[in-house]
């Protein structure tokens, strides 16, 4: 990757933010509204080049059940949340014929997820509960692991394969400070649960504790929001992560992480990438808005592609052969691929997203640009945290 960094230069303005989103909504792409998200993404097939790559860091291995194996199911229930609303998964009971082949196959699984497959460690486990999403793009399978001997229990996830999805993953797992458990098996993806409080409810009940720290969440929301676009992750609203509370000795801190990695370098504008345009997160930029000054944001912003860029360096050769996988991988439409570079362009105060006509480019400029040789910005007047776009 080249070694040099471009900064665009943006206006010196202070708008609300909802005047930041009148102007936005005023805006329209090809596709229809401004942040309009493509509402049923196509499943992309993984190509050789991400195969060989997922044989050779090991995450490739032969599993007991198939993602269609899965859906042998014969009869469901509505799951409800602890205040009597739908949560849109269903719990899912297979026949008699079956059931014994899913639930054994289900352990072998978590035990290949968790241990290489040695099943010793865990005669003790049971499934406690299979549930199936209705709603989003993987229409995933849930399944709840018991621990019998002290009722401890954990969750994973079977999927249909996409590869735009485990390009999200490797690069959460190469480039950000979370690492990332998954594997595949042909078209079925397996993912270990990421633990943490929903962004939708955090955002509804968690805000308005006695012990939430918005300074601490303000920082956090910026280091998101950075790591998300250097990495085009898209469609990040507030369902689509989770916050890890962890107490400190005098305060809380917190750690956003995404969960859903299906809108990776797919969707055409660049704002889709900052979680900090979508709705759904609001109420967090409103207070990052109140209590952050420029200097501030740019610094954490500093600081973490300053990170990022160190990982890049320990993982150099990974994270290249994972770029090189992508470069021809179909991820992405024509228009949105135009749309993108278009937007890119005019960030990075260049030409050279033009020539690009597959994500895997644009993506591997992006990051090389990103990641060059991340410095801060001077100021001249006052510049909302709303208005901008890295």
């Amino acid at each position: 990757m080249a070694s040099f960094y471009v900064y665009t230069n943006f206006p010196s303005i202070s708008l609300s933010l909802r005047e930041v989103d009148d102007i936005k909504n005023k805006e329209n792409s090809e596709e229809g509204p401004y942040m309009e998200i493509s509402k049923k993404k196509p499943a992309f097939p993984i190509n050789q080049g991400l195969r060989k790559y997922l044989r050779k860091y090991g995450r490739e291995n032969s599993i007991a059940l198939t993602y269609e194996d899965m859906k042998r199911w014969n009869d469901s229930t509505p799951v409800y949340d602890s205040n009597g609303k739908n949560t849109l998964w269903d719990s899912v009971i297979y026949d008699s014929s079956t059931q014994e082949e899913i639930l054994q196959g289900l352990v072998k699984i978590y035990a290949q997820l968790k241990t290489d497959g040695d099943e010793e460690l865990y005669g003790h486990l049971k499934v406690g509960q299979i549930d199936y999403c209705l709603f989003g793009n993987s229409n995933p399978f849930r399944v709840k692991i018991v621990n019998q001997l002290n009722d401890n229990h954990d969750y994973f996830y079977i999927k249909k394969a996409d590869a735009s999805r485990v390009y999200g993953l490797e690069l959460e797992h190469i480039l950000s400070p979370n690492r990332i458990e998954y594997m595949v098996d042909g078209d079925t993806l397996v993912e270990a649960h990421i633990a943490g409080i929903p962004g939708d409810q955090f955002v509804e009940n968690y805000m308005d504790t006695a012990n939430f720290y918005p300074s601490a969440m303000a920082r956090e929301f910026v280091k998101f929001n950075t790591r998300c676009f250097v990495m085009l992750l898209g469609d990040m609203r507030s369902y689509n992560y989770v916050i890890d509370v962890t107490p400190d000795f005098d305060r809380e801190q917190y750690r956003v992480r995404p969960i859903d990695f299906d809108q990776t370098a797919y969707e055409g504008r660049k704002n889709h990438y900052l979680p900090q345009y979508y709705k759904e997160n609001n109420k967090i930029v409103d207070f990052c808005i109140e209590l952050l000054t420029p200097q501030t944001v740019e610094q954490y912003r500093y600081e973490e592609r300053t990170l990022m860029k160190r990982r890049y360096k320990l993982a150099q050769a990974r994270l290249n052969r994972l770029l090189d996988s992508m470069l021809y991988q179909e991820i992405s439409t024509p228009e949105k691929i135009k749309s993108l570079a278009e937007d890119l362009n005019k960030y990075h105060n260049t030409k050279r997203f033009s020539k690009y006509r597959h994500m895997g480019r644009i993506l591997k400029s992006h990051l090389s640009l990103m990641l060059g040789k991340p410095k801060p910005k001077k100021f001249h007047g006052k510049v909302d945290f709303k208005s901008k776009g890295d």
